[in-house]
């Protein structure tokens, strides 16, 4: 089973060194997914990491930034949004719905399943499926491998995700409620909850 982790939405301080030291430790797969910010700060972001994990990266929007840094891949959160024109590598998306994985599936890489559980982020996004409705989609082929599960992922239900036949889980909430990012320096928490996750996955 892979782990994803996503960026906090947000920018803060000390972002480049807890996800430089997250690389350190085995991150192998980080989306840097900051909503409507200016591209600016993505690429300030960035140079700031040392140039040996931006193949780990994958970017969501400013998709140009994927080949300036060599990035690993772009990432589409708009289901029905085309590939960008022109664009060879890799390609994950967002999926809302049991019923368009497959097609979701057939023009990406792997694919996030949104809203398995309530968003720990963001508050007002809820679970979208009951259990039994994913372990049908589980029967049926539809979650395997290339189909991870994105929202609400605690170290508590990865065993869940993981028993339903998802490849991978996508942790945000999670991990970044372990600092505080208004008056945090020490980031040994965080450090320290991103390896149980890892252990987690295993």
């Amino acid at each position: 089973m892979k782990l994803i982790i996503m960026t906090k939405s947000t920018f803060f301080v000390e972002e480049d060194k807890i996800l430089s030291a997250m690389f350190d430790e085995g991150l192998e797969n980080l989306h840097l997914y900051k909503s409507g910010a200016a591209p600016i700060y993505s690429e300030r972001l960035l140079s700031l990491l040392p140039d040996d994990c931006y193949n780990k990266i994958t970017v969501h929007d400013h998709y140009y930034l994927k080949s300036e840094y060599g990035l690993k891949g772009i990432h589409i959160d708009d289901p029905n949004a085309p590939n960008p024109e022109n664009y060879k590598g890799n390609i994950s998306r967002t999926c809302l719905s049991i019923d368009s994985i497959k097609e979701t599936k057939k023009k990406s890489d792997y694919i996030f399943l949104k809203n398995i559980f309530d968003c720990i982020e963001f508050k007002d996004e809820k679970a979208n499926f009951t259990m039994n409705e994913l372990k049908d989609a589980a029967k049926n082929g539809l979650i395997d491998k290339r189909v991870y599960a994105l929202g609400g992922i605690d170290i508590d239900n990865i065993k869940i995700a993981k028993d339903l036949g998802f490849g991978g889980v996508v942790v945000c909430g999670d991990l970044w409620n372990k600092f505080d990012i208004h008056n945090g320096m020490n980031y040994k928490e965080i450090i320290s909850h991103f390896e149980k996750l890892r252990k987690a996955i295993g």
